[in-house]
């Protein structure tokens, strides 16, 4: 305990206390030094380094496919999107065009993925500031774009469906129709999101005028995702770097320019109904044909340096791969999303208290191991 003294009438003592490694707002094993002056954070500091597993320097041992199966390890309620980023990566250094099919599948399956994440991320939102009912409505609804994805590739979290050149096999004859009724159901369902939670006065006084980031701030910690929407900065990688087939659907970027937490959740619930907006758009009219391009059964990608961007449920996730020709890169680094995110939360909490802390730290939706890699 440290005693300052403010003025000759009045003290304040500061503590400095752990929040994590293991604590349930956390969300993962994330360790945040808090010094406190009373209720009132003056200081917020992440310590990572507690599920750290050296993903990008095993990269450099593996070849280019199974380099694949580590990146739905990292953010895995993004697995899909995660694996997409690798192999438009190695397609484009290999100057490979997928087919129409694959581009449409991956388009429909990154949106379901997106949709789960925020599912899932709603859920737990609600019940970090209190409201238990939440987790079990978001769940709800998740489940039913899990059972897709099993039956379309055997997992329900960590996908392993997408290869270098296209897909590993191609589409469940029930997938057109289950999806089509997931967007029936969904769609029916997302509006008592907003009557459970969004409009409740206790929820939107936890959230409004929280946590406060500015459109500049948020370009300057590098921000991306909701996160850096939230504050009116347009960042939708989709929007601005357009892959697979999101040059042929029409969506609206999901912006706010208040910046608080509730703006942050409210981005995060439009992209559900844009994310639904595409959907429908693709599963219409898949197109027909192959589900993948002949590829040689060990990849070498020539020499050079190589980035891809994508667009995850979290922001903006680079693949850079610097590569001597050989099987394996000989240097791979992943710009994640939540590494940047998670470097403003001192900037938006300190003259906070420790319950704004927890709302805040919701609407960045950290995943730990897409963070300490």
């Amino acid at each position: 305990m440290e005693t300052v003294t403010i003025n000759n009438n009045f003290k304040s003592e500061e503590y400095f206390i752990n929040m994590g490694p293991q604590h349930p707002a956390t969300h993962g094993v994330l360790r945040l030094i808090l010094t406190i002056d009373g209720e009132i954070i003056k200081r917020v500091e992440p310590d990572l380094g507690y599920i750290h597993r050296s993903i990008e320097k095993m990269c450099e041992r593996d070849s280019y496919q199974q380099i694949v199966h580590l990146t739905d390890r990292m953010d895995y309620l993004s697995s899909h999107i995660n694996n997409e980023a690798v192999c438009l990566t190695v397609e484009n250094a290999l100057e490979i065009e997928v087919p129409e099919r694959v581009k449409v599948v991956r388009t429909i399956l990154s949106e379901l993925t997106r949709i789960a994440s925020h599912c899932l991320w709603w859920g737990v939102m609600g019940m970090d500031v209190g409201a238990l009912t939440t987790y079990f409505y978001g769940f709800r609804d998740r489940e039913m774009i899990n059972d897709i994805f099993e039956e379309t590739c055997g997992a329900r979290l960590t996908m392993n469906y997408n290869i270098p050149g296209g897909l590993m096999f191609d589409i469940h004859p029930n997938f057109v129709n289950r999806t089509k009724e997931f967007v029936s159901h969904f769609k029916s369902k997302l509006p008592e999101y907003d009557e459970l939670l969004t409009g409740n006065v206790i929820f939107q006084k936890r959230t409004k005028g929280v946590g406060i980031l500015s459109k500049e701030d948020a370009i300057s910690f590098g921000a991306s995702g909701p996160v850096g929407r939230g504050s009116g900065y347009s960042c939708d990688v989709r929007k601005h770097h357009p892959y697979s087939a999101y040059d042929r659907v029409v969506f609206t970027e999901s912006l706010k320019t208040e910046g608080d937490t509730f703006a942050r959740y409210l981005v995060r619930i439009q992209e559900m109904w844009e994310s639904l907006a595409i959907i429908e758009q693709l599963i219409v009219n898949i197109p027909d044909g192959d589900h993948k391009v002949t590829t040689n059964a060990v990849i070498k990608l020539p020499k050079g340096e190589f980035y891809q961007r994508v667009e995850t449920a979290r922001g903006e996730l680079g693949v850079y791969i610097i590569s001597t020709g050989t099987k394996n890169p000989y240097r791979l680094k992943f710009r994640s999303p939540g590494f940047s995110n998670l470097s403003l939360l001192n900037h938006i909490a300190v003259g906070g208290k420790i319950g704004d802390l927890v709302a805040s730290m919701a609407t960045l939706d950290l995943v730990i191991p897409d963070i300490d890699r």
